[in-house]
């Protein structure tokens, strides 16, 4: 995918290059696959035939049925439908939500603003490794939790969180208690397989962290659970109403096209971002005063640290400069200071200095070199916080 061998990007965890596979695809598709899914002459149900292959092909990469997969436009739009759309209803019976002190602003600032609404909300905060302690958020279900949410992989350090035994152990507490899970920076780095997640009631991919554009997610939604969401949205019956407005067509066979190229990858790909993350620590090891944030067993393709030394944006300016491209933290937090190393209980001059590194297939040892040089000779010249 990379034409510019000079370009090294290195933060795709905000975002993937487009595969020109994929986008071949979604170009074929608006020009050929243009009737409304939801019409009912010839073209129309040719769109639909598109629209159901698509489906399928996401659901196999989670291990689900197609009938649980609901195209959306995003991962925050699936975050934001599944908590509303769960918490709303059982407010009938309970007032309580439980979830880390690290999760994505669209699975935070939804349950905060429940918390406004008179919801009680507890937030487990992350161990200083950054992992969490999947039973003390199991301790804190009761009779009145309504919603857990936790996400699958952290997007800052990499951590990967113990869904399977959070699932059970929040639904062993509460079965009425949903389950909601932000898997998308899980997706495609290792196997989800949700007949093994049987506790897991909803779950969020998005398209622009495997390849595909931005403006396309995935939504699961557990079949037997489907009666016990409410949309916080009304329309037409698209996606049989769990997300109405006529469906992007074209992004959506972009989307199984990637998921479909991800999985055949994925063990390739798990592979080299291991040993790109291995060279990565072990530069890191060598540079004075750097400290890594992302856990041992965190995915391979995130790794997150501090210079203690540099500003965050004063570094990622000087790396830009030399195109070189990475990231302070979330991108959906516009240079804000991390909360996810807060959470961790991480200084203020760590926080300030952060990095995060994110790989994908198409990275090599080449991006790692030309890092790791750019770095030293960048804490020899930018020697304070900015």
């Amino acid at each position: 995918m990379r034409t510019d061998p000079n370009l090294h990007y290195l933060d795709n965890a905000a975002t993937t290059m487009v595969d020109p596979a994929v986008a071949e695809a979604i170009g074929a598709a608006l020009r050929e696959s243009w009737a409304n899914p939801s019409s009912l002459y010839d073209p129309a149900v040719l769109a639909e035939h598109k629209l159901a292959a698509a489906r399928a092909k996401v659901a196999r990469t989670l291990g689900c049925a197609p009938k649980e997969i609901y195209f959306t436009a995003c991962g925050s739009e699936i975050n934001n439908l599944a908590i509303l759309g769960a918490a709303l209803p059982r407010r009938a019976w309970g007032d309580k939500i439980v979830t880390t002190g690290f999760e994505h602003p669209s699975v935070q600032r939804p349950i905060r603003a429940l918390r406004e609404q008179g919801f009680t909300v507890v937030e487990v905060a992350p161990e200083p490794d950054g992992s969490l302690d999947v039973q003390k958020l199991i301790d804190a279900v009761d009779k009145n939790t309504v919603l857990a949410a936790c996400m699958a992989v952290n997007n800052e350090t990499g951590a990967v969180q113990d869904i399977a035994r959070l699932a059970a152990g929040v639904k062993a507490k509460n079965s009425r208690t949903a389950v909601h899970v932000d898997a998308v920076q899980a997706w495609l780095r290792f196997p989800l397989d949700l007949k093994k997640l049987p506790g897991v009631d909803t779950l969020a991919v998005s398209g622009h962290k495997i390849h595909a554009p931005k403006g396309i997610g995935a939504l699961y939604l557990c079949e037997n659970q489907r009666q016990h969401l409410r949309p916080p949205y009304l329309g037409g019956h698209q996606e049989r109403g769990i997300r109405p407005g006529t469906e992007n067509l074209p992004y959506a066979v972009g989307l199984g096209l990637a998921a479909e190229l991800g999985a055949k990858r994925l063990r390739a790909s798990a592979a080299n971002a291991a040993a790109l993350n291995a060279q990565l620590r072990a530069g890191l090891a060598a540079l004075p005063g750097v400290t890594i944030h992302s856990p041992a067993n965190a995915v391979p393709e995130v790794l997150n640290f501090s210079t203690n030394c540099v500003n965050s944006q004063t570094f990622i300016s000087y790396l830009s400069d030399r195109q070189i491209y990475v990231s302070g933290g979330s991108a959906c937090d516009k240079g804000e200071p991390s909360h996810t190393l807060q959470a961790m209980g991480c200084g203020a001059r760590a926080v300030a200095t952060a990095l995060r590194v994110s790989f994908c297939a198409d990275n090599d040892a080449a991006d790692v070199a030309a890092l790791l040089a750019a770095l030293q000779s960048g804490l020899a010249e930018l020697q304070h916080i900015s």
